[in-house]
Protein backbone atom coordinates (compact mmCIF):
# COMPACT_ATOMS: atom_id res chain seq x y z
CA UNK A 1 0.00 0.00 0.00
CA UNK A 2 2.86 2.35 0.90
CA UNK A 3 4.52 1.63 -2.48
CA UNK A 4 1.33 2.61 -4.34
CA UNK A 5 1.14 5.85 -2.34
CA UNK A 6 4.77 6.73 -3.16
CA UNK A 7 4.24 6.02 -6.86
CA UNK A 8 1.10 8.19 -6.86
CA UNK A 9 2.91 11.05 -5.12
CA UNK A 10 5.75 10.85 -7.62
CA UNK A 11 3.20 10.88 -10.43
CA UNK A 12 1.57 14.05 -9.02
CA UNK A 13 4.93 15.75 -8.55
CA UNK A 14 5.90 14.94 -12.12
CA UNK A 15 2.69 16.47 -13.50
CA UNK A 16 2.99 19.53 -11.27
CA UNK A 17 6.52 20.13 -12.53
CA UNK A 18 5.36 19.80 -16.13
CA UNK A 19 2.56 22.28 -15.45
CA UNK A 20 5.06 24.74 -13.99
CA UNK A 21 7.44 24.52 -16.95
CA UNK A 22 5.47 26.76 -19.37
CA UNK A 23 5.05 29.35 -16.60
CA UNK A 24 8.82 29.39 -16.08
CA UNK A 25 9.45 29.68 -19.82
CA UNK A 26 7.02 32.59 -20.15
CA UNK A 27 8.59 34.31 -17.17
CA UNK A 28 12.02 34.00 -18.76
CA UNK A 29 10.68 35.27 -22.09
CA UNK A 30 9.21 38.41 -20.51
CA UNK A 31 12.33 38.94 -18.37
CA UNK A 32 14.56 38.73 -21.44
CA UNK A 33 12.40 40.99 -23.59
CA UNK A 34 11.96 43.66 -20.91
CA UNK A 35 15.66 43.90 -20.09
CA UNK A 36 17.08 43.93 -23.62
CA UNK A 37 17.31 46.89 -26.01
CA UNK A 38 18.19 45.09 -29.25
CA UNK A 39 14.77 45.47 -30.88
CA UNK A 40 14.48 49.11 -29.82
CA UNK A 41 17.94 49.95 -31.13
CA UNK A 42 17.26 48.14 -34.40
CA UNK A 43 13.99 50.00 -34.79
CA UNK A 44 15.76 53.33 -34.30
CA UNK A 45 18.22 52.48 -37.06
CA UNK A 46 15.44 51.30 -39.38
CA UNK A 47 13.44 54.50 -38.83
CA UNK A 48 16.30 56.97 -39.07
CA UNK A 49 18.27 55.34 -41.90
CA UNK A 50 15.53 53.83 -44.11
CA UNK A 51 12.78 56.44 -43.75
CA UNK A 52 10.17 56.34 -46.51
CA UNK A 53 10.84 52.69 -47.44
CA UNK A 54 7.90 52.37 -49.81
CA UNK A 55 8.11 49.27 -52.01
CA UNK A 56 10.40 49.78 -54.99
CA UNK A 57 12.45 52.55 -53.35
CA UNK A 58 16.15 52.72 -52.52
CA UNK A 59 15.19 53.05 -48.85
CA UNK A 60 13.28 49.75 -49.03
CA UNK A 61 16.34 48.00 -50.48
CA UNK A 62 18.45 49.35 -47.63
CA UNK A 63 15.86 48.15 -45.10
CA UNK A 64 15.92 44.68 -46.65
CA UNK A 65 19.66 44.35 -46.19
CA UNK A 66 19.57 45.76 -42.65
CA UNK A 67 16.86 43.40 -41.45
CA UNK A 68 18.49 40.43 -43.19
CA UNK A 69 21.57 41.09 -41.09
CA UNK A 70 19.44 41.67 -37.98
CA UNK A 71 17.98 38.16 -38.38
CA UNK A 72 21.46 36.70 -38.74
CA UNK A 73 22.56 38.57 -35.61
CA UNK A 74 19.47 37.26 -33.78
CA UNK A 75 20.73 33.71 -34.38
CA UNK A 76 18.38 32.48 -37.13
CA UNK A 77 19.29 29.03 -38.42
CA UNK A 78 18.85 30.30 -41.96
CA UNK A 79 18.02 33.63 -43.61
CA UNK A 80 17.10 34.34 -47.21
CA UNK A 81 15.39 36.82 -49.52
CA UNK A 82 12.27 35.98 -51.51
CA UNK A 83 11.75 37.87 -54.76
CA UNK A 84 8.50 39.90 -54.90
CA UNK A 85 7.05 41.98 -57.77
CA UNK A 86 6.01 45.44 -56.54
CA UNK A 87 4.58 48.68 -57.95
CA UNK A 88 6.88 51.62 -58.54
CA UNK A 89 5.07 54.82 -57.58
CA UNK A 90 6.89 58.08 -56.85
CA UNK A 91 5.48 61.13 -55.12
CA UNK A 92 6.27 64.46 -56.75
CA UNK A 93 5.65 68.11 -55.93
CA UNK A 94 2.47 68.58 -53.96
CA UNK A 95 0.71 71.72 -52.82
CA UNK A 96 -2.83 72.92 -52.48
CA UNK A 97 -4.30 76.37 -51.91
CA UNK A 98 -7.86 77.50 -51.38
CA UNK A 99 -8.99 80.97 -52.48
CA UNK A 100 -12.21 82.55 -51.21
CA UNK A 101 -13.66 85.98 -51.89
CA UNK A 102 -14.92 85.93 -48.30
CA UNK A 103 -12.13 84.34 -46.27
CA UNK A 104 -9.00 84.99 -48.32
CA UNK A 105 -6.31 82.48 -49.31
CA UNK A 106 -4.85 79.55 -47.40
CA UNK A 107 -2.35 76.79 -48.13
CA UNK A 108 -3.70 73.37 -47.14
CA UNK A 109 -1.61 70.48 -45.76
CA UNK A 110 -2.07 67.69 -48.31
CA UNK A 111 -0.35 64.54 -49.52
CA UNK A 112 -1.03 62.36 -52.55
CA UNK A 113 -2.72 58.99 -52.12
CA UNK A 114 -0.62 55.97 -53.05
CA UNK A 115 -0.95 54.81 -56.70
CA UNK A 116 -2.83 58.01 -57.55
CA UNK A 117 -2.25 59.63 -60.90
CA UNK A 118 -0.89 63.17 -60.81
CA UNK A 119 -1.46 66.59 -62.28
CA UNK A 120 0.85 68.58 -64.50
CA UNK A 121 3.13 71.21 -62.95
CA UNK A 122 0.46 73.92 -63.12
CA UNK A 123 -2.07 71.70 -61.40
CA UNK A 124 -5.86 71.87 -61.43
CA UNK A 125 -7.96 74.88 -60.41
CA UNK A 126 -11.65 74.32 -59.83
CA UNK A 127 -14.66 74.78 -57.61
CA UNK A 128 -15.22 72.23 -54.85
CA UNK A 129 -18.16 70.00 -53.91
CA UNK A 130 -18.20 68.67 -50.34
CA UNK A 131 -19.78 65.26 -49.73
CA UNK A 132 -19.80 62.82 -46.82
CA UNK A 133 -20.76 59.54 -48.44
CA UNK A 134 -21.41 57.90 -51.79
CA UNK A 135 -25.16 58.31 -51.49
CA UNK A 136 -24.74 62.07 -51.26
CA UNK A 137 -22.41 61.92 -54.27
CA UNK A 138 -25.10 60.07 -56.22
CA UNK A 139 -27.82 62.55 -55.21
CA UNK A 140 -25.79 65.53 -56.43
CA UNK A 141 -25.12 63.66 -59.66
CA UNK A 142 -23.32 64.48 -62.87
CA UNK A 143 -24.78 67.98 -63.23
CA UNK A 144 -23.46 69.16 -59.86
CA UNK A 145 -20.10 67.39 -59.92
CA UNK A 146 -18.77 67.37 -63.48
CA UNK A 147 -15.62 69.47 -63.88
CA UNK A 148 -15.23 70.03 -60.13
CA UNK A 149 -13.08 68.72 -57.30
CA UNK A 150 -14.90 66.41 -54.89
CA UNK A 151 -14.06 66.86 -51.20
CA UNK A 152 -14.86 63.76 -49.13
CA UNK A 153 -15.24 64.92 -45.52
CA UNK A 154 -16.60 62.03 -43.45
CA UNK A 155 -14.76 61.94 -40.07
CA UNK A 156 -14.13 58.91 -37.88
CA UNK A 157 -17.02 58.03 -35.60
CA UNK A 158 -15.33 58.78 -32.29
CA UNK A 159 -18.17 57.15 -30.36
CA UNK A 160 -16.78 53.78 -31.46
CA UNK A 161 -14.40 52.35 -28.84
CA UNK A 162 -12.72 50.12 -31.41
CA UNK A 163 -10.60 52.54 -33.42
CA UNK A 164 -10.27 50.03 -36.27
CA UNK A 165 -14.06 49.96 -36.54
CA UNK A 166 -13.99 53.76 -36.85
CA UNK A 167 -11.33 53.46 -39.54
CA UNK A 168 -13.41 50.87 -41.36
CA UNK A 169 -16.38 53.23 -41.34
CA UNK A 170 -14.46 55.99 -43.07
CA UNK A 171 -11.71 54.48 -45.23
CA UNK A 172 -13.76 53.71 -48.35
CA UNK A 173 -13.60 57.46 -49.14
CA UNK A 174 -9.88 56.98 -49.67
CA UNK A 175 -9.75 53.55 -51.27
CA UNK A 176 -12.59 53.86 -53.79
CA UNK A 177 -13.75 57.48 -53.39
CA UNK A 178 -11.71 58.74 -56.37
CA UNK A 179 -13.27 56.11 -58.64
CA UNK A 180 -16.78 56.89 -57.40
CA UNK A 181 -16.27 60.63 -57.91
CA UNK A 182 -14.85 60.04 -61.37
CA UNK A 183 -18.09 58.32 -62.43
CA UNK A 184 -19.82 61.71 -62.06
CA UNK A 185 -17.19 63.69 -63.93
CA UNK A 186 -15.03 64.92 -61.03
CA UNK A 187 -11.55 66.06 -62.10
CA UNK A 188 -9.82 65.44 -58.75
CA UNK A 189 -10.53 64.33 -55.21
CA UNK A 190 -9.51 65.66 -51.79
CA UNK A 191 -10.11 63.21 -48.92
CA UNK A 192 -10.20 63.97 -45.21
CA UNK A 193 -7.28 62.13 -43.55
CA UNK A 194 -8.03 58.80 -41.92
CA UNK A 195 -7.46 59.73 -38.28
CA UNK A 196 -9.51 60.68 -35.23
CA UNK A 197 -6.89 63.27 -34.33
CA UNK A 198 -7.34 66.93 -35.17
CA UNK A 199 -3.89 67.93 -36.40
CA UNK A 200 -2.01 69.22 -39.42
CA UNK A 201 -0.50 65.90 -40.51
CA UNK A 202 -2.06 64.63 -43.76
CA UNK A 203 -2.38 60.84 -43.73
CA UNK A 204 -1.75 59.04 -47.00
CA UNK A 205 -2.81 55.53 -48.01
CA UNK A 206 -3.56 53.61 -51.17
CA UNK A 207 -6.41 54.32 -53.54
CA UNK A 208 -7.66 51.72 -56.00
CA UNK A 209 -9.12 52.77 -59.33
CA UNK A 210 -11.93 50.76 -60.87
CA UNK A 211 -11.22 49.42 -64.35
CA UNK A 212 -14.01 51.32 -66.05
CA UNK A 213 -13.40 54.88 -64.81
CA UNK A 214 -11.15 57.76 -65.72
CA UNK A 215 -8.27 57.96 -63.23
CA UNK A 216 -8.18 61.33 -61.49
CA UNK A 217 -5.67 62.85 -59.02
CA UNK A 218 -6.40 62.12 -55.38
CA UNK A 219 -4.90 63.62 -52.23
CA UNK A 220 -5.52 63.53 -48.50
CA UNK A 221 -5.88 66.74 -46.51
CA UNK A 222 -5.10 67.13 -42.81
CA UNK A 223 -8.10 67.03 -40.47
CA UNK A 224 -7.58 70.62 -39.32
CA UNK A 225 -7.54 71.83 -42.91
CA UNK A 226 -10.53 69.62 -43.74
CA UNK A 227 -12.45 71.46 -41.01
CA UNK A 228 -11.28 74.82 -42.38
CA UNK A 229 -12.20 73.97 -45.98
CA UNK A 230 -15.64 72.83 -44.87
CA UNK A 231 -16.20 76.07 -42.93
CA UNK A 232 -15.06 78.24 -45.84
CA UNK A 233 -17.39 76.39 -48.23
CA UNK A 234 -20.36 77.24 -46.01
CA UNK A 235 -19.65 80.96 -46.35
CA UNK A 236 -18.44 80.83 -49.97
CA UNK A 237 -19.67 77.87 -52.07
CA UNK A 238 -17.93 79.39 -55.12
CA UNK A 239 -14.42 79.27 -53.65
CA UNK A 240 -11.71 77.60 -55.75
CA UNK A 241 -8.87 75.23 -55.03
CA UNK A 242 -5.61 74.95 -56.91
CA UNK A 243 -4.17 71.43 -56.58
CA UNK A 244 -0.69 70.40 -57.70
CA UNK A 245 0.39 66.77 -57.28
CA UNK A 246 2.98 65.52 -59.75
CA UNK A 247 3.15 61.91 -58.52
CA UNK A 248 3.72 59.23 -61.19
CA UNK A 249 3.29 55.49 -61.69
CA UNK A 250 6.13 53.59 -63.38
CA UNK A 251 6.46 49.95 -64.52
CA UNK A 252 6.55 47.36 -61.76
CA UNK A 253 9.91 46.42 -60.28
CA UNK A 254 11.36 43.70 -58.02
CA UNK A 255 11.81 43.78 -54.26
CA UNK A 256 12.05 41.09 -51.55
CA UNK A 257 10.50 39.51 -48.48
CA UNK A 258 13.08 38.90 -45.76
CA UNK A 259 12.77 35.43 -44.20
CA UNK A 260 14.53 33.77 -41.26
CA UNK A 261 13.92 30.47 -39.49
CA UNK A 262 14.39 28.63 -36.22
CA UNK A 263 14.33 24.95 -37.18
CA UNK A 264 11.76 22.71 -35.54
CA UNK A 265 13.08 19.87 -33.37
CA UNK A 266 10.28 17.33 -33.98
CA UNK A 267 8.22 18.58 -36.93
CA UNK A 268 10.63 20.73 -38.97
CA UNK A 269 8.44 20.51 -42.07
CA UNK A 270 5.51 22.20 -40.35
CA UNK A 271 5.71 25.99 -40.23
CA UNK A 272 4.52 28.70 -37.89
CA UNK A 273 4.88 32.10 -39.54
CA UNK A 274 5.43 35.26 -37.49
CA UNK A 275 5.55 38.51 -39.41
CA UNK A 276 5.08 42.19 -40.01
CA UNK A 277 5.51 44.33 -43.13
CA UNK A 278 8.79 46.03 -43.87
CA UNK A 279 7.54 48.68 -46.28
CA UNK A 280 6.31 52.02 -44.98
CA UNK A 281 4.81 55.07 -46.64
CA UNK A 282 7.32 57.43 -48.23
CA UNK A 283 6.35 60.33 -45.94
CA UNK A 284 6.90 58.32 -42.72
CA UNK A 285 9.61 56.65 -40.69
CA UNK A 286 7.20 53.75 -40.29
CA UNK A 287 7.85 52.99 -36.63
CA UNK A 288 4.26 52.22 -35.64
CA UNK A 289 3.27 50.95 -39.10
CA UNK A 290 5.04 48.59 -39.24
CA UNK A 291 8.72 48.72 -38.30
CA UNK A 292 7.85 47.86 -34.70
CA UNK A 293 5.91 44.78 -35.82
CA UNK A 294 8.94 43.63 -37.82
CA UNK A 295 11.20 44.05 -34.81
CA UNK A 296 8.76 42.06 -32.65
CA UNK A 297 8.87 39.25 -35.20
CA UNK A 298 12.69 39.20 -35.21
CA UNK A 299 12.63 39.17 -31.41
CA UNK A 300 10.94 35.75 -31.54
CA UNK A 301 14.15 34.40 -33.10
CA UNK A 302 16.45 36.27 -30.74
CA UNK A 303 14.55 35.29 -27.58
CA UNK A 304 14.26 31.63 -28.54
CA UNK A 305 17.95 31.42 -29.34
CA UNK A 306 19.03 33.34 -26.25
CA UNK A 307 16.93 31.19 -23.91
CA UNK A 308 17.49 27.90 -25.69
CA UNK A 309 13.80 27.43 -26.54
CA UNK A 310 13.52 24.68 -29.17
CA UNK A 311 10.14 24.71 -30.91
CA UNK A 312 8.75 21.43 -32.24
CA UNK A 313 7.80 23.11 -35.51
CA UNK A 314 9.90 25.46 -37.60
CA UNK A 315 9.21 29.06 -36.65
CA UNK A 316 9.58 31.23 -39.73
CA UNK A 317 9.84 35.00 -39.39
CA UNK A 318 8.74 36.87 -42.52
CA UNK A 319 9.12 40.59 -43.10
CA UNK A 320 6.66 41.15 -45.93
CA UNK A 321 7.24 43.71 -48.66
CA UNK A 322 4.51 45.85 -50.25
CA UNK A 323 1.66 45.49 -47.77
CA UNK A 324 0.77 49.14 -48.16
CA UNK A 325 -0.03 49.16 -51.87
CA UNK A 326 -0.89 45.78 -53.43
CA UNK A 327 0.09 43.10 -50.83
CA UNK A 328 2.25 41.15 -53.28
CA UNK A 329 4.62 40.14 -50.47
CA UNK A 330 1.99 38.07 -48.69
CA UNK A 331 0.58 36.70 -51.93
CA UNK A 332 4.01 35.64 -53.21
CA UNK A 333 4.88 33.97 -49.92
CA UNK A 334 1.67 31.92 -49.94
CA UNK A 335 1.99 31.03 -53.61
CA UNK A 336 5.49 29.67 -53.10
CA UNK A 337 4.43 27.78 -49.97
CA UNK A 338 1.63 26.16 -51.96
CA UNK A 339 3.96 25.30 -54.84
CA UNK A 340 6.39 23.62 -52.43
CA UNK A 341 3.61 21.73 -50.67
CA UNK A 342 4.53 23.24 -47.30
CA UNK A 343 2.43 22.57 -44.22
CA UNK A 344 1.54 25.87 -42.55
CA UNK A 345 0.27 25.24 -39.04
CA UNK A 346 -0.30 28.82 -37.90
CA UNK A 347 0.52 32.40 -38.85
CA UNK A 348 0.65 35.54 -36.70
CA UNK A 349 0.89 39.12 -37.93
CA UNK A 350 1.79 42.21 -35.90
CA UNK A 351 0.45 45.21 -37.84
CA UNK A 352 -1.76 47.15 -35.44
CA UNK A 353 0.92 49.20 -33.76
CA UNK A 354 3.25 48.50 -30.85
CA UNK A 355 1.34 49.93 -27.93
CA UNK A 356 0.63 47.86 -24.78
CA UNK A 357 -0.60 44.34 -25.60
CA UNK A 358 -4.21 43.47 -24.90
CA UNK A 359 -4.24 40.01 -26.48
CA UNK A 360 -4.80 38.25 -29.77
CA UNK A 361 -7.53 37.64 -32.33
CA UNK A 362 -8.06 34.27 -34.01
CA UNK A 363 -9.77 33.44 -37.28
CA UNK A 364 -11.06 30.00 -36.38
CA UNK A 365 -14.18 28.06 -35.40
CA UNK A 366 -15.77 28.27 -31.94
CA UNK A 367 -14.42 24.90 -30.78
CA UNK A 368 -10.80 25.76 -31.53
CA UNK A 369 -11.29 29.25 -30.15
CA UNK A 370 -12.28 27.78 -26.78
CA UNK A 371 -9.10 25.69 -26.75
CA UNK A 372 -7.03 28.77 -27.54
CA UNK A 373 -8.79 30.70 -24.78
CA UNK A 374 -7.53 28.11 -22.34
CA UNK A 375 -4.12 29.75 -22.77
CA UNK A 376 -5.27 32.96 -21.07
CA UNK A 377 -4.28 31.64 -17.64
CA UNK A 378 -0.63 31.65 -18.72
CA UNK A 379 -0.90 35.34 -19.67
CA UNK A 380 -2.79 36.52 -16.58
CA UNK A 381 0.40 37.62 -14.75
CA UNK A 382 1.11 39.99 -17.66
CA UNK A 383 -2.38 41.54 -17.89
CA UNK A 384 -2.93 40.08 -21.36
CA UNK A 385 -6.50 38.85 -21.33
CA UNK A 386 -8.26 39.24 -24.69
CA UNK A 387 -8.41 36.08 -26.80
CA UNK A 388 -11.20 36.82 -29.26
CA UNK A 389 -12.52 35.81 -32.64
CA UNK A 390 -11.24 38.06 -35.40
CA UNK A 391 -8.81 38.38 -38.28
CA UNK A 392 -5.10 37.83 -38.65
CA UNK A 393 -3.77 40.38 -41.11
CA UNK A 394 -3.57 41.14 -44.83
CA UNK A 395 -0.13 39.58 -45.38
CA UNK A 396 -0.92 36.25 -43.75
CA UNK A 397 -4.50 36.05 -45.07
CA UNK A 398 -3.49 34.03 -48.19
CA UNK A 399 -2.14 31.29 -45.88
CA UNK A 400 -5.66 30.56 -44.67
CA UNK A 401 -6.25 28.56 -47.85
CA UNK A 402 -3.31 26.36 -46.79
CA UNK A 403 -4.96 25.62 -43.43
CA UNK A 404 -2.91 27.99 -41.28
CA UNK A 405 -4.54 29.28 -38.11
CA UNK A 406 -4.79 33.08 -38.52
CA UNK A 407 -3.66 35.14 -35.53
CA UNK A 408 -3.59 38.90 -35.11
CA UNK A 409 -1.58 40.64 -32.40
CA UNK A 410 -3.89 43.13 -30.65
CA UNK A 411 -2.35 46.08 -28.76
CA UNK A 412 -4.23 49.05 -27.36
CA UNK A 413 -5.07 50.93 -30.57
CA UNK A 414 -6.48 54.21 -29.22
CA UNK A 415 -3.43 56.17 -30.40
CA UNK A 416 -2.67 54.12 -33.52
CA UNK A 417 -4.46 56.29 -36.07
CA UNK A 418 -2.80 59.43 -34.75
CA UNK A 419 0.36 58.16 -36.48
CA UNK A 420 -0.87 55.79 -39.19
CA UNK A 421 0.33 56.67 -42.73
CA UNK A 422 1.62 60.11 -41.72
CA UNK A 423 4.86 61.97 -41.09
CA UNK A 424 3.91 61.71 -37.41
CA UNK A 425 4.80 57.98 -37.47
CA UNK A 426 8.31 58.32 -36.07
CA UNK A 427 10.61 56.36 -33.80
CA UNK A 428 9.97 58.83 -30.98
CA UNK A 429 6.36 57.67 -30.74
CA UNK A 430 7.43 54.17 -29.63
CA UNK A 431 7.74 53.25 -25.95
CA UNK A 432 10.36 50.54 -25.45
CA UNK A 433 8.41 48.83 -22.69
CA UNK A 434 5.23 48.62 -24.74
CA UNK A 435 7.19 47.38 -27.74
CA UNK A 436 8.89 44.65 -25.71
CA UNK A 437 5.78 43.60 -23.82
CA UNK A 438 4.37 42.86 -27.25
CA UNK A 439 7.51 41.01 -28.33
CA UNK A 440 7.29 38.79 -25.25
CA UNK A 441 3.56 38.19 -25.73
CA UNK A 442 4.05 37.09 -29.35
CA UNK A 443 7.01 34.82 -28.58
CA UNK A 444 5.07 33.29 -25.66
CA UNK A 445 1.91 32.62 -27.66
CA UNK A 446 3.84 30.89 -30.44
CA UNK A 447 5.66 28.80 -27.83
CA UNK A 448 2.39 27.66 -26.21
CA UNK A 449 0.54 26.96 -29.47
CA UNK A 450 3.48 24.84 -30.62
CA UNK A 451 3.90 23.11 -27.24
CA UNK A 452 0.24 22.17 -26.79
CA UNK A 453 -0.47 21.48 -30.50
CA UNK A 454 -3.31 24.03 -30.55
Amino acid sequence: MQRITVVFILFLISHLLKAQEPAKVLSSVFDEALTDRTAYNNLEYLCKHTKGRIAGSAAAEKAIEFTRQAMINAGADTVWLQKVPVPHWIRGVERCSVTSSVSGKKELAITALGLSVGTDEQGITSKVVEVHDFEELKNIGLQGIQGKIVFFNRPFDNKLINSFAAYGGAVNQRTVGPSEASRYGAIAVIVRSMTQSLDNFPHTGVTRYADNVNKIPAVAVSTLDAELLSQWLKTDPSLTVNLVSTCRNYPDTISYNVIGEVYGSLKPNEYITVGGHLDAWDIAEGAIDDGGGCMQAIETIRIYKKLGIKPKRTVRVVLFMNEEMTTTGGKTYAEEAKRKGEIHYAALESDRGVMSPLGFSFDTDSLKLEKLRSLTSWFAPYNIRDFDKGGGGSDIAPLKALGALQIGYIPDSQRYFWYHHSANDTFEQVNIRELQMGSAAIASLIYLIDLFDL
